[in-house]
C-alpha cells in the first residue's frame, strides 16, 4: 500500500518566509534542538505558534538531555513512520537522512525496517485465537 506524501499547503509554503520574530525565534530554537527544519512544519508554526513551541520543547527533550546517541534517536524515528500503523512517509524521509547524516548505513536502516515489520505480526497474534474461539463457537472445525 503505498501512501502518498503530505506536501505543504501552498499558501503557507508562499508565506512562509514572512515570518513574526517570535515565529522566526521557534523555528531557530527548533534547528537549534532537533537539528533540522522542514516545510512542513511552515503551516504549523505560521497558524499555532503557542503550540508549535510546545510540541517543540516535548519532542526536545531527548535530543536536549537524551543518553541515545543521535544515529540510534534516528532509528527509532524511522520505525515509528514506518511502521503499519503510521506509514508517515514525510517523516520518514527526513529522519533516513538525518540518520545518514549521523553515520547510518543501509543496512542499519534496513534492520529497522525488519525489526518494525513484526508490529503486523500482531494481526496473526491476536486475531487468530479470536478466529479459532469464533470458529469454536460457531461449531466450525479449526
Amino acid at each position: 500500500m503505498t501512501v502518498p506524501a503530505t506536501p505543504p499547503a501552498p499558501a503557507i509554503a508562499a508565506t512562509a518566509t514572512a515570518w513574526t520574530d517570535r515565529q522566526q525565534r521557534i523555528k531557530d530554537e527548533f534547528i537549534e534542538k532537533r537539528g533540522y527544519w522542514d516545510e512542513f512544519w511552515d503551516g504549523l508554526l505560521k497558524l499555532s505558534p503557542d503550540f508549535f513551541e510546545a510540541y517543540l520543547q516535548l519532542s526536545a527533550i531527548p535530543w536536549t538531555k537524551g543518553t541515545l546517541e543521535p544515529k540510534v534517536k534516528e532509528f527509532i524515528y524511522i520505525a515509528i513512520d514506518a511502521a503499519t500503523t503510521h506509514l508517515y512517509e514525510p517523516g520518514l524521509r527526513i529522519h533516513i537522512r538525518n540518520a545518514l547524516k549521523h553515520g547510518a548505513t543501509k543496512e542499519e536502516i534496513m534492520e529497522v525496517y525488519q525489526l518494525t515489520s513484526v508490529l503486523g505480526m500482531h494481526t496473526c497474534t491476536m486475531g487468530v485465537p479470536v478466529l479459532i474461539d469464533e470458529l469454536a463457537k460457531a461449531g466450525q472445525p479449526v
